[in-house]
């Protein structure tokens, strides 16, 4: 995982008026008495989720000169046709395949290569019938016609850097900015693009003493760009790239990308970093005591001391910065809390 680990900042809730001492009652040397009163308890731990796109394949530029233009941010997937960049004001263009652009694709050329451009002309409804790997006058005329919707001069042979076979179309791509970037130069051969997964990566970067606060299935928070919520599950953590570092998975709703359908918000270069409310306990509502008011009863169940030392079984159903949801006794029921 790079970049700094971000510190957590952890809240807890509690209604107003919760431990105010009881009125019908005083305390005495070791304890204080105070009422079971309504209110919430919870926490969260406050975080950064750092967001990456993973690549699945690098292509290379076969196209040589000045590059003039950038079609496309990523913020898009491109599909068959698409122009990514232009070199010498010539578009380069996307087209499905898993064979490089190697040679110029012309009259009495044969090959997958050939399918492959052939596929993306009949995609685009200027070359009718089969995919057949033959360049004859049916494709040559295809080509020609592709040309003059491009505005480029019209040879009917494709050259190897007017075209960059990417693996899967539609596909989102990243360019390398050290390549492919106004105003540089190429000469052909460049790892420049990368085609990258259907969705960003979410992971929390924690410390150890964090992690522990943060099992699988904890929910998460993401505050998104535009400043609403993604929601957000942790999977299990795993070892970061220091002993004391721990990365934390997150995936969305029923298990697809945590952005769901708005993940073009997320730059597609470098890293991104949101920010993100983990629950470490959820809110909930209801009666609630000092955690220092829970004793243990002879048969190791939590009870509470009544305001006369009398031992009342109660069910505690959450915990968290201190206080402790109740079930088992009744409202305004003074209870002792031991002095420290």
């Amino acid at each position: 995982m790079t970049g700094a680990l971000a510190l957590g900042v952890a809240t807890g809730w509690a209604g107003a008026e919760l431990f105010r001492p009881s009125a019908d009652a005083v305390g005495s040397a070791d304890h204080v008495l105070v009422e079971v009163t309504e209110g919430e308890v919870g926490a969260s731990i406050h975080l950064n989720t750092v967001v990456t796109w993973p690549a699945t394949h690098t292509v290379e530029n076969a196209a040589a000169g000045m590059v003039t233009a950038v079609d496309t941010d990523g913020t898009s997937p491109v599909d068959q046709g698409h122009t990514l960049y232009r070199v010498d004001l010539r578009p380069i263009v996307a087209a499905r395949g898993v064979v490089p652009a190697f040679r110029a694709i012309e009259e009495g050329v044969r090959g997958d290569d050939v399918a492959q451009v052939q596929t993306m002309l009949g995609e685009l409804g200027f070359l009718e019938g089969a995919a057949d790997g033959r360049v004859d006058a049916r494709t040559t005329r295809a080509i020609r016609a592709w040309q003059r919707s491009l505005g480029v001069p019209v040879t009917g042979a494709v050259a190897p850097g007017d075209v960059v076979f990417l693996p899967t179309l539609p596909a989102r791509v990243r360019f390398d900015p050290a390549v492919v970037q106004v105003g540089h130069r190429l000469a052909g051969g460049e790892a420049a693009i990368s085609v990258l997964e259907d969705a960003p990566a979410f992971t929390l970067p924690v410390a150890a003493s964090q992690a522990v606060l943060i099992p699988p299935g904890t929910q998460v928070q993401v505050t998104a760009p535009d400043g609403s919520s993604w929601p957000a599950t942790a999977e299990a953590a795993r070892p970061g790239e220091s002993p004391d570092v721990f990365s934390i998975a997150l995936t969305g709703e029923a298990g697809g990308p945590v952005c769901a359908d708005a993940c073009a918000s997320v730059p597609v270069a470098g890293e991104s970093r949101l920010a993100a409310t983990v629950v470490t306990v959820a809110q909930q509502s209801g009666l609630v005591v000092p955690t220092a008011a829970i004793v243990t009863g002879a048969d190791g169940s939590p009870a509470v001391l009544d305001y006369q030392g009398g031992l009342r079984s109660v069910q505690v159903i959450a915990s968290a910065r201190g206080m402790s949801l109740i079930e088992g006794v009744p409202l305004g029921t003074p209870v002792q809390v031991r002095r420290p």
